[in-house]
């Protein structure tokens, strides 16, 4: 089957394909004997990359075609010109199973190639050239104008010999040298222009770390960097024994916050965990809002250090506050927080923020940044904690688009159905917190609890600092 398309394709004939026809291919490559000599598996390796970036190349030939055709149908019902591409990027993100971020970029990358960089798109087709590299051609030639990308594109794409004999940073530096070759000016202006895209960003890391990264200048990157390296070494030399790296970051860290705001924090931080976590020693792994799953006795150990502080360079004597969240039994499902009154704008928002963790949309695990409605307001949706959900702004301006339509959906966890404009259904559910049964064990049936060996148990410990009020709860 497959040689026969690679045959017709090779002729440059049109081959009548589908989607259930690749959806025929895919079931067919998974089905592959593998008992095979290393000759053939090393040649089945090299076919089936030249395969990914051929259908890679498809894929921008589609995207282009749904975009095209997108918008003549809203341009015939009387859409804005400025309006007709809403939403289009996050159909295809959707289609792709990525973010609608992702989306964009993915559609800016069709484009380019169909309509501006044929050569590159015919070495993609042909395998000679990855969607990723195709990517790097694309982006180091988005600051030149139509003609001039297209001679960077014949000169690099269109050499077939150079193409292959370049690696990825290289490939990268070539095109940068015939960008400033063609256009140096508009070199200049996006290095300028790229100073306003200065941002800072926090992303889990393992082990319950988390990385703070700052995109900055070039200047102040190096300056940052030169000023912590250079006190490291000055507190190394006087005798500090924490290793260099742990200085910097220390020094970061103070720096940033400020001494007092290091030494005397009052935080809330929304850290989500069954009673069995807190007080049985249950092994079950807590939530921590912004993050995700923590172990429980890593849960435990933040809650007593926040409350008692600890010894040690790095000692702080932060406040913590205690906001208990309640979930069903059965299913685990969210359903109430601490309040002293029921229902309030802010305490929903709060209650949608731990519940969804990250942008409800399918696959954006961007961060929560608008409250939102599942089902309009105006279109007879309630202001509750079923109708609610957390989407970051540009899921946000996407789902507001002609045709687009969402509604909650019943079931053991909150979850939302979106609807696109092409009829295409998504379903959203939120992660399962804390004390949700797993799949296959009867409801109400627990697992016996395993309680953590130590100096002092958990119950030993916390129970008396709830009653005292050691263990503050946060007002509402």
């Amino acid at each position: 089957m497959f040689e026969e398309l690679l045959r017709d394709n090779s002729c440059g004939s049109v081959v009548d394909v589908d989607s259930s026809t690749v959806r025929q291919w895919v079931e067919a490559l998974a089905s592959m004997d593998q008992d095979v000599d290393g000759t053939e598996l090393i040649d089945r390796i090299r076919a089936l990359e030249d395969l990914k970036a051929s259908a890679a190349a498809a894929q921008a030939r589609a995207t282009v075609a749904f975009d095209a055709a997108q918008r003549r149908i809203r341009a015939e019902a009387g859409v804005p010109a400025e309006k007709q591409g809403k939403g289009i990027a996050g159909q295809i993100a959707l289609a792709r199973r990525e973010s609608p971020t992702r989306g964009d970029t993915c559609l800016g990358l069709a484009k380019a190639l169909v309509s501006e960089m044929p050569h590159a798109l015919r070495a993609l087709e042909s395998g000679e050239l990855s969607e990723w590299r195709a990517t790097l051609l694309v982006r180091e030639t988005a600051c030149l104008s139509v003609e001039d990308r297209g001679r960077v594109d014949e000169e690099l794409a269109g050499d077939r010999e150079l193409l292959a004999d370049l690696g990825n940073r290289k490939l990268v530096g070539e095109a940068r040298r015939l960008a400033y070759r063609l256009d140096p000016q508009s070199v200049v202006r996006r290095a300028r222009k790229a100073e306003s895209d200065r941002h800072v960003s926090c992303r889990p890391a393992p082990d319950t770390m988390t990385y703070v990264t700052g995109l900055l200048p070039v200047k102040h990157g190096v300056a940052v960097y030169a000023a912590l390296s250079r006190e490291a070494d000055r507190l190394r030399a006087a005798g500090d024994e924490r290793g260099r790296g742990q200085i910097m970051a220390d020094i970061l860290v103070e720096r940033v916050t400020g001494p007092s705001a290091a030494g005397n924090a009052r935080i809330e931080i929304q850290l989500v965990m069954t009673d069995r976590t807190l007080l049985q020693g249950d092994s079950e792994p807590a939530q921590l809002s912004g993050y995700g799953v923590v172990p429980a006795q890593w849960a435990r150990d933040l809650v007593r250090t926040c409350t008692a502080g600890n010894d040690g360079p790095s000692a702080v004597s932060e406040r913590i506050w205690l906001r208990r969240l309640y979930t069903a039994p059965d299913t685990g499902r969210l359903i109430a927080m601490d309040s002293r009154a029921r229902l309030l704008p802010e305490g929903l928002r709060r209650l949608v923020q731990v519940r969804d963790a990250t942008c409800r949309t399918p696959w954006c695990d961007a961060p929560i940044r608008h409250h939102d409605h599942v089902l309009a307001w105006d279109a007879g949706g309630t202001t509750s904690e079923a109708n609610g959900q957390g989407l970051c702004e540009h899921c946000n301006q996407v789902k507001e688009a002609a045709g687009w339509r969402a509604g909650p959906v019943p079931g053991p966890r909150h979850s939302v159905e979106i609807v696109t404009p092409t009829g295409h259904r998504y379903r959203s559910t939120a992660p399962p917190l804390p004390g949700t049964e797993p799949p296959g064990r009867p409801p109400g049936r627990e697992e016996p609890s395993r309680r953590v060996r130590g100096r002092c148990g958990p119950v030993d410990y916390f129970l008396p600092r709830l009653r005292t009020g050691r263990l503050r709860k946060k007002p509402a």
